[in-house]
Parts: structure tokens; C-alpha cells; sequence
């Protein structure tokens, strides 16, 4: 008995102690983090090592789903949307998943990321995009299996995967045009009328030049309708410079618009303003 208590507690003492043994893992985690153009890129995926092995047609099968490396399935994030293929990838993180073959993969970009391996259930509904890759044959092997994002241009760059003598790349595109036009047309015009709300809402918290935050609030205001926030400044800035009557003509307005939004705070905040001020 006293031997068989004598084993548990030394098991007991050594089961925590193997427990913090570190070691190197087979197919250790990588990332890869890309600008192109404007928009991040983020590959986040294992690595596995020949280690002697057939690689393609083998321990990866010609013709059925692959995880695209190992562990967990490989993942592909991009902070705007992309293209690939004609498809639209919408702002976000996709699982990558591929079909080898003898001459071509095809490589799906999956909405499910939350598999470990490929899903137990396929969902075609879930492919975002698809795309046939020619399979290329290099000279020199690839030990390891290889994510690269390459060819990089301002509107797009190519997914790169290279293990033993395979290379295969998936080109994509992004917005990087359309969001410079943007931005060039967006500068040129001049502040917005949130800039200019910013400004007005800074000045008057900070009890700076009132004079000049009440030209840029006028400024929002006239550039935005419907924009009972931005009267409800202008009311208050009104008000801090004396003009009373131009401080209800404000609060009116943004109450107007408020009680049109069904935005109960504003409603309240400008009924009360107005009660201060003898409107009401």
C-alpha cells in the first residue's frame, strides 16, 4: 500500500514538471504581414518539412481538399476588399484551402475560418472565390512549405505556395486606385462637414476663439441637413457667446430633426436647453 502511495505522489510531483517541457514543433507557426498598396495583407499559416519524403502525390494527394500546409487550417486576411479571380473578397479574414494537382490547384478562399484541417462538411456556398493555378516546376527543392506574397504592384500582388519542386501563385488585385481617387478628390475639395464640426466641437470644449468656432459649426451645419448633433452645438455655442436668440433658433432645429430620427437623448438635451432658455 505504501509503495502504491509513494508512486502516485511521485507521479503527482512529475506530471507538472513534464508538463513545461519545451520543444520544437514539426510544423511551426508563421506569419507573413503585407502592405500592398493600401491595403494589409496578413497570412497566417504552419509550415510542415519534407523530412525525406514524397511530397506532392503523396503525403499531399493529387485531387483531394488539403488544409494548405498544417494544423490549423491557413488563413488570409485583408483589410479591404480584393479581387481574385472576378471575385469579390469582402474586407476580412478568408481560410485557404486547395486542390492539387498534376499540372494545376485549385485554391479556395473560405468563409468558415474556425476548422482545424479542411471542413467535415464542404459548403460550396461558403467559397468566396476560386481560382486555377497553373502548377510550375522549379529546380531547386523547397525543404519547407512556403507562403509569399510577391510581384507586388501598387494595385495587387501574387499568393505565392512553393514545397518540394511545386510553385503554384494566385494573383490578386485591390483597391488601391479607386481609394487614392478618393482620397486626392476628397482633399481637394476641402474639409468635410465632420471636419469642420471636429474643429468647432474642439475650440469650444477647450474655450478657444468662439468666433471662430461659430464660422466652422455655420459650416456644418449648412453642409449637413439633417445633422441634429451638429445643431445642438451650434445652439451651444450660441448660447456661450450670448446670442440667446440664435442659441433657440439652434436648439429648435436639432430638436426638430432629433424627434424626425427618433433620437431620444438629443431630444431631451435640446427640450432642456430650450426650458433654460424661456422657449419652452
Amino acid at each position: 500500500m505504501k509503495k502504491i502511495i509513494y508512486f502516485a505522489l511521485a507521479f503527482a510531483v512529475c506530471t507538472p514538471m513534464l508538463a513545461q517541457i519545451q520543444s520544437p514543433q514539426p510544423s511551426p507557426a508563421a506569419k507573413i504581414e503585407q502592405q500592398v498598396g493600401l491595403t494589409e495583407v496578413t497570412v497566417e499559416y504552419s509550415r510542415p518539412s519534407m523530412r525525406g519524403r514524397t511530397i506532392m502525390g503523396n503525403l499531399v494527394p493529387f485531387g483531394k481538399m488539403w488544409r494548405t500546409g498544417a494544423n490549423q487550417n491557413t488563413m488570409i486576411s485583408f483589410s479591404t476588399d480584393a479581387t481574385i479571380a472576378g471575385s469579390t473578397l469582402k474586407a476580412g479574414k478568408y481560410a485557404v484551402f486547395t486542390k492539387p494537382g498534376e499540372s494545376s490547384w485549385d485554391v479556395y478562399f473560405y468563409t468558415d475560418t474556425n476548422n482545424w484541417g479542411t471542413p467535415q462538411e464542404w459548403d460550396e456556398s461558403k467559397v468566396a472565390a476560386k481560382y486555377t493555378a497553373e502548377v510550375m516546376t522549379m529546380e531547386m527543392p523547397v525543404e519547407t512549405f512556403t507562403i509569399t506574397i510577391d510581384d507586388l504592384h501598387n494595385n495587387g500582388a501574387t499568393l505565392g505556395m512553393l514545397w518540394e519542386n511545386t510553385y503554384v501563385g494566385v494573383p490578386f488585385t485591390v483597391p488601391s486606385k479607386e481609394m487614392t481617387m478618393k482620397s486626392i478628390e476628397s482633399v481637394m475639395a476641402g474639409p468635410s462637414g465632420n471636419d469642420y464640426f471636429a474643429a468647432a466641437s474642439y475650440y469650444y470644449q477647450e474655450g478657444e476663439d468662439l468666433e471662430q468656432a461659430k464660422k466652422w459649426v455655420d459650416k456644418a451645419v449648412s453642409m449637413n441637413d439633417n445633422a441634429f448633433w451638429m445643431m445642438r452645438l451650434q445652439s451651444l455655442i450660441y448660447a456661450k457667446m450670448g446670442d440667446k436668440k440664435g442659441a433657440i433658433e439652434a436648439a429648435k432645429k436639432s430638436l426638430a430633426v432629433a424627434k424626425a430620427a427618433k433620437n431620444a437623448d438629443y431630444v431631451k438635451l435640446n427640450e432642456d436647453s430650450l426650458k433654460e432658455w424661456g422657449a419652452m
